[in-house]
């Protein structure tokens, strides 16, 4: 394939993802190998006046099957509705659709292993003939979040550990068997706080941690998130996978100029653990390195994501409520 746009480069080196729930998007930028999302995701497509049809079907559908899971109606309504939007998705990419559980679960295994298992039956509801090895469950990187994990990758159910900003994060969520991890490149407020700016950007993170896994024959996917110009875009060019915002996907429509070389072009100018590293016997010094990486940085800036998707969480409830 001739390269013509950035977005032919970048797919020349690495799979593209759309990082949206805009079937649009997929119809005219495609192709893309697998469709990403999350809560606040959700909350701006189905404030769109014509998802309206969505947030209805959604509300009536959890008042029948609210029994089923005794759980919160709006809540199940939201879960619903982001699955209905992605099996729209799906008739639209090549491979996987991926849902973000409730943020509020992020440090309860259980109930994120029991929301997970529940997402997959809302498929085979909406789509009672959806191919279940499509969807992937995205699961925030707390130490509870990566047991749920390898729970649910052992029942052969694909994960991805999202909001992940360390190589100690990283290094557990292969032990665990991560079908993919999302390194976020920029911190989550980037997108909800006006005028920040990320000054500690984690792409050398993202070269470190591929070559790391390819040490070690980790079948876990490298897939960076969070990303903000194209520049940063053409710096992961040879990550594995790479998930993009609709405005960058367009952007990169543009001819491509060949002026950045990429991170993975160069040797990681992080250091990579040695292949025995291993946290997942270890709670406890997992729980203290993570907490001490850069810091204690990686730390706050989870924590800041996981607070980020609680709001848009809370906020898609009220529009399951009419709240509009």
């Amino acid at each position: 394939m001739a390269v013509q746009t950035g977005l032919d480069y970048m797919r020349s080196r690495t799979q593209i993802d759309c990082d949206t729930m805009d079937d649009e998007v997929a119809k005219t930028l495609g192709p893309f190998q697998d469709c990403t999302s999350n809560q606040a995701i959700a909350l701006g497509e189905l404030r769109k006046t014509e998802r309206f049809r969505i947030l209805e079907s959604s509300r009536a559908e959890a008042a029948v099957l609210e029994p089923k899971w005794s759980m919160d109606m709006d809540e199940l309504a939201v879960e619903i509705a982001m699955v209905k939007l992605a099996v729209e998705m799906a008739k639209h990419i090549r491979r996987r659709v991926h849902v973000q559980v409730n943020p509020y679960y992020s440090y309860s295994t259980e109930k994120i292993i029991l929301n997970a298992l529940r997402i997959v039956q809302l498929f085979q509801h909406v789509q009672p003939d959806f191919d279940t090895t499509r969807i992937c469950i995205k699961i925030p990187s707390t130490w509870e979040g990566m047991m749920a994990c390898r729970t649910l990758e052992l029942a052969g159910v694909h994960t991805l550990a999202t909001t992940l900003f360390s190589m100690p994060q990283a290094v557990l969520a292969a032990e665990v068997n991560c079908t993919y991890i999302a390194p976020y490149v920029n911190e989550l407020k980037v997108h909800v706080q006006e005028g920040f700016v990320d000054n500690a950007k984690l792409l050398p993170l993202c070269a470190a941690i591929q070559k790391y896994y390819k040490s070690i024959n980790s079948r876990t996917t490298v897939l960076p998130a969070s990303l903000t110009s194209v520049e940063e875009i053409f710096l992961l060019a040879g990550v594995d996978h790479l998930t993009i915002s609709p405005g960058l996907l367009t952007q990169l429509t543009q001819p491509y100029a060949g002026n950045v070389k990429s991170l993975f072009d160069i040797e990681p100018t992080l250091p990579i653990p040695a292949p025995g590293v291993s946290f997942i016997n270890d709670p406890g010094t997992y729980q203290i390195t993570f907490a001490r990486d850069l810091g204690g940085a990686s730390q706050i800036k989870l924590t800041e994501a996981i607070n980020i998707f609680c709001d848009a969480q809370d906020k898609l409830e009220l529009l399951m409520r009419g709240n509009y």
